[in-house]
């Protein structure tokens, strides 16, 4: 054997490695700490995050306008009365609003306004056919044109075209002005 080897084997062989820990008693203090540092940073790291504005006695939290607030609904539903001639629109104000962005320009195949020829075949079928096709829909044309009016006001608009496109239709009356027309 060479004297390299047995100089690493006499080191190796010296004695029994030791560590920080020598007596019973620090190995108590060693395990207990183990557990209780850990324990104790988890806890100072919870109360570092949750602290901050929390309503407490006396704070605002539970008024009634934040508690409004917070319970706000998200949409709302408006009841509309049809029978309300005051705010029921005009045949040119909804087809201003609605109808015009495809019969003024003739887009999707909508027949223009104004348009005699392309609105002869429609009025010659009448108006109760026109007034049906406007609010189901037709073709390209989505119920109501896609828009949110009353019956009646769609009939007015309808009216309004065939009027402008040669037909003679008669304006059709609100429910409570013919009622009481009839008596």
């Amino acid at each position: 054997m060479s004297d390299a080897q047995r100089h690493a084997e006499e080191h190796v062989h010296d004695g029994p490695h030791e560590g920080p820990i020598k007596t019973p008693k620090q190995l108590v203090w060693a395990v207990v700490a183990s557990f209780v540092v850990p324990i104790v940073v988890i806890i100072m790291l919870t109360q570092f995050v949750a602290t901050g504005e929390k309503p407490a006695a006396g704070t605002s939290a539970l008024d009634a306008e934040a508690v409004a607030r917070r319970i706000h609904p998200v949409s709302s539903v408006e009841v509309k009365d049809v029978n309300d001639t005051a705010t029921l629109k005009t045949g040119e104000q909804v087809f201003q609003a609605q109808c015009s962005a495809c019969h003024n320009t003739g887009a999707a195949g909508a027949p223009k306004f104004g348009d005699e020829a392309a609105w002869a075949p429609r009025i010659k079928n009448g108006f109760e056919a026109l007034l049906n096709s406007a609010l189901k829909g037709k073709g390209n044309m989505g119920p109501q044109g896609g828009g949110d009016f009353s019956d009646l006001e769609i009939a007015r608009a309808v009216v309004y075209m065939a009027n402008k496109g040669g037909a003679k239709f008669d304006e059709p009356k609100a429910p409570a002005a013919a009622a009481s027309a009839a008596q």
